[in-house]
């Protein structure tokens, strides 16, 4: 197999894998993901992660774009389209085969206590998603204070998350 093709594999075993247990969407793997592409394959620094993340949230679409750009980075437009096939076709399926199952079962009362207990589980893993970007954003104490801030205005105030986009954009504009 040719580095290329070991590549590709990896890609796809990696988001395969990483597709199953992404309970709450894409952006409760992003540790995940980044344990992949950082400390795993060294595809990438947590700085260029964070940015990728980044440039996905900033664009209209999913979260699990982010598995696209990562792809791209790591192998092109192979590599975007053979990890994006392999995040979204697995839990695809299984998302499928549940709202088939839920469907028959809706009433039982072991799955309301499933569905309740996946909650927190999704909570925790989108959580520790914030964690990691925020241990990228901590190499400069500029970042930081960006990251903690725009933590707050998003929590504590009624106003479009959008702003801090303008906000970032306009930062990113006079310091670089």
């Amino acid at each position: 197999m040719s580095d290329g093709e070991d590549v590709l594999g990896q890609l796809a075993l990696g988001f395969l894998a990483i597709s199953l247990i992404a309970v709450g969407g894409g952006i409760a793997v992003v540790p995940e993901m980044n344990r992949l592409a950082v400390d795993v394959h060294g595809w990438m620094t947590n700085e260029r992660f964070a940015q990728l993340f980044a440039l996905a949230q900033a664009a209209p679409g999913p979260n699990v774009l982010v598995v696209g750009l990562i792809g791209w980075h790591v192998a092109g437009l192979t590599g975007m389209l053979v990890a994006t096939l392999a995040m979204t076709g697995p839990a695809g399926l299984l998302a499928y085969g549940f709202s088939r199952m839920r469907t028959r079962l809706s009433g039982a009362a072991w799955l309301r206590v499933t569905e309740k207990g996946l909650v927190p589980i999704a909570v925790g893993l989108i959580f520790s998603s914030g964690i990691i970007l925020a241990q990228a954003a901590a190499v400069h104490w500029t970042a930081l204070v960006v990251t903690i801030g725009s933590t707050l205005f998003v929590w504590r105030t009624e106003f479009s998350p959008l702003w801090v986009l303008v906000a970032g954009a306009l930062l990113g504009a006079v310091f670089l």
